[in-house]
């Protein structure tokens, strides 16, 4: 996907503006984590993408997402008005290449909660961007997660199980890697990250190569 003159035009003179992307395997404990950072740093803005799938009894069109049929999404997409876009569990989601234009020009912090596939795009265009990736701290804390929504069948359940698997390969792509073991403390590692204090958290740590060695293993066996 491309990047229109204006968008190249608009990173230019960003400014201090800058880019957080959050990935994580489905089960992870992602979006609450991201609901607790957003409420401790106010500086920070959440960008709201937009997805094809249907909305969930508790979500709001324009907070949680834009909510978009198959047809729109794919004009959008020949228009360039993404800066990411990915298939996941036979939905679209996007992420507009406005709010990201109009967030960093104006100097702010943004932040966007996508998968690793928009992750690794976003990063493409945008190097000075810093990607963090979520990592649960045993597998069977992703299907207490899952299995705790009481929002997706059996079936669904399954299948996000062995996605989330395959997710966790990409862990290596990323900057930092929080590890969600006690939900404060991943939080306080969220906020150590965007205030610029992130250094102990790098990907290339010991314990993050570690659980993820285990995660995989698992994966494997199974």
């Amino acid at each position: 996907m491309r990047r229109s003159p204006q968008f190249e035009r608009d990173q230019a003179g960003a400014g201090h503006g800058r880019l957080y992307v959050v990935a994580a395997p489905s089960g992870a404990g992602k979006t609450s984590l991201v609901k607790a950072l957003m409420e401790r740093e106010p500086r920070l803005r959440f960008s709201v993408s937009y997805t094809t799938r249907k909305p969930r009894a508790n979500e709001i069109d324009g907070r949680d997402y834009h909510f978009i049929s198959r047809a729109q999404f794919e004009e959008m997409v020949e228009r360039g008005e993404f800066l990411e876009h990915a298939r996941v569990f036979d939905n679209l989601y996007g992420t507009g290449v406005g709010a990201v234009r109009e967030a960093l020009a104006a100097g702010a912090l943004l932040l966007l909660e996508i998968d690793w596939q928009g992750a690794r795009q976003v990063r493409a265009r945008l190097p000075e961007a810093r990607s963090i990736f979520i990592l649960p701290p045993a597998c069977s804390a992703l299907e207490e997660r899952l299995r705790a929504r009481s929002t997706d069948s059996e079936a669904v359940i399954k299948r996000r199980l062995q996605d989330a698997r395959r997710d966790i390969a990409h862990w290596t792509e990323f900057d930092f890697v929080v590890i969600n073991d006690h939900f404060e403390q991943a939080v306080l590692d969220l906020q150590a990250i965007v205030q610029e204090r992130g250094e102990a958290l790098a990907a290339s740590r010991l314990e993050a190569a570690s659980l993820a060695a285990e995660l995989m293993r698992r994966r494997r066996r199974r």
